[in-house]
């Protein structure tokens, strides 16, 4: 999987060979850096890593706090899953991640509303996780172009403007349905319950955006 390119790189041609992922949460210790390397471990596992190298998956933090190493039960709890939690720097969510980012996936509607607030047109690419998760199960496979004719990018790209199209006729039953509550400075037990959380949301993510499905990874 291609990885995130350095801050202040200017868009090139290159860009229409990739799909950007951004994941944001307040601080990008605890449920960002969860939600981004879960997802990076979910699509190699459905592609294996060559065929991973259009999608490009990072996080930051509306808050973040930059430079900071991931908290340690977050680490925790991508072991649980098998996923790799090495390398990871926190990240202030600055305004060239969300004019990069092709996909933006927030934990929570406050954290949506922010990305949003930014500008650069980031309100049809911009979704909670959980909003999205529950566009996407509605979206037919059959519509989405064939990954393996037309590659992952242009099936992504094809995915989130589905999603966008069906928001306003698929609404949360509830607004907390929508949201991915922090975990910050809780116990493990509760970081495990979040991990969860997620990568359930993840699961059916990564499905529609590779045409692959698969088990989910538990402890």
């Amino acid at each position: 999987m291609t990885a995130p390119e350095g801050r202040g790189i200017a868009e090139t041609a290159q860009h229409i060979n990739t799909f950007r992922i951004l994941h944001v949460s307040t601080g990008n210790v605890c449920r960002s850096p969860i939600t981004e390397r879960l997802t990076r471990h979910a699509l190699t596992v459905r592609l294996g890593a060559a065929l991973t190298d259009g999608l490009i998956v990072e996080s930051a933090g509306t808050w973040g706090h930059e430079g900071a190493p991931m908290e340690a039960n977050a680490e925790a709890v991508l072991a649980d899953f098998g996923a790799d939690a090495s390398g990871f720097v926190g990240r202030e969510l600055l305004d060239e991640h969300v004019i990069r980012a092709d996909l933006v996936l927030t934990a929570t509607r406050d954290h949506r509303a922010q990305v949003i607030s930014m500008g650069h047109s980031a309100g049809l690419r911009t979704f909670t996780l959980k909003e999205f998760t529950r566009l996407v199960r509605a979206i037919d496979p059959a519509t989405l172009p064939d990954p393996l004719d037309e590659g992952v990018v242009e099936r992504a790209r094809a995915l989130v403007r589905a999603a966008a199209a069906l928001r306003g006729w698929l609404l949360a039953p509830t607004a907390e349905a929508d949201e991915v509550y922090d975990p910050y400075g809780a116990p493990i037990t509760f970081f495990r319950s979040i991990g969860d959380e997620i990568n359930q949301a993840l699961d059916p993510v990564v499905t529609a955006l590779t045409g692959v499905s698969g088990l989910r990874q538990h402890r």
